[in-house]
């Protein structure tokens, strides 16, 4: 229970690796905000199932709809959790999409729908939760990447540009705000078993497989493990990094 007493926001955790996090936060002890945006119907009720769970086991937890590209949305949603728990100690900017085709077959609305849910929700997501973190000279900021965000990927251009884009915003504001004890840090999943890689074809899977020295996909579980590390008290003297977790892939 070593993060008891803290409050936590997990943007989009409703369900995949944001569902893993909220969980292994909330084992941890902390109290959890479950972020969801009400694009879909199911997207509510598996926000708020996952509440249910965490309350059942013990937890205590809320959700709380945005859609983090929208500045006053995210304003709202932070200010949610500060209504209802005081602060805000941990963010995870988890909240991601992709909408993959090669570049010269990209629309402009492929392209704008990505950065702005990947990049921009979490620089929205992260300026108003600071606020409360520079108040309490105490925080962690965890954000989602991708090893395509490292090393580029086909077909990917979108998604790779937002996920390098947020490396580079996690060291920049890592920078800024280490004076106020405040870590800034990245994961980047390689290939992880989640509703995106299940929409692979078999074969697509099998040549991605081969190329994992461990010779099995990640879970959502192995990103959450290292999230809430990154979240504790053991990890006061990491920020600005990224950490990849991805099973050998790039070593």
């Amino acid at each position: 229970m070593e993060l008891e007493g803290k409050v936590s926001l997990v943007t989009g955790a409703s369900r995949g690796i944001g569902k893993a996090i909220a969980l292994k936060l909330a084992s941890f002890g902390a109290r959890v905000a479950v972020n969801y945006v009400a694009i879909e119907a199911s997207n509510k009720v598996d926000a708020d199932n996952l509440v249910e769970s965490i309350t059942r086991l013990g937890g205590e937890a809320m959700s709380v709809e945005a859609d983090i590209r929208d500045s006053e949305a995210a304003q709202a949603m932070v200010e949610q959790v500060n209504d209802k728990w005081s602060k805000i100690d941990i963010l995870v900017n988890n909240a991601g999409i992709n909408r993959d085709t090669l570049l010269l077959r990209m629309s402009d609305n492929a392209w704008d729908d990505v950065i702005n849910t990947n990049l921009r929700g979490a620089y929205l997501c992260t300026k108003f939760a600071l606020r409360s973190m520079m108040r309490q000279e105490w925080g962690r900021i965890i954000s989602i990447s991708s090893v395509a965000g490292i090393v580029g990927n086909t077909g990917q251009s979108n998604y790779a540009a937002s996920k390098g884009g947020l490396i580079a915003f996690t060291k920049s504001v890592a920078r800024e705000m280490g004076s106020r004890n405040i870590t800034v840090n990245a994961v980047a999943p390689g290939y992880i078993i989640t509703g995106m890689t299940d929409k692979l074809p078999s074969e697509t899977r099998e040549a991605m497989l081969a190329m994992i020295p461990l010779q099995r996909f990640g879970q959502p579980e192995d990103v959450a493990e290292l999230v809430a590390f990154l979240a504790s008290e053991r990890a006061g003297y990491i920020t600005g990094q990224v950490i990849t977790i991805d099973g050998g892939v790039f070593p």
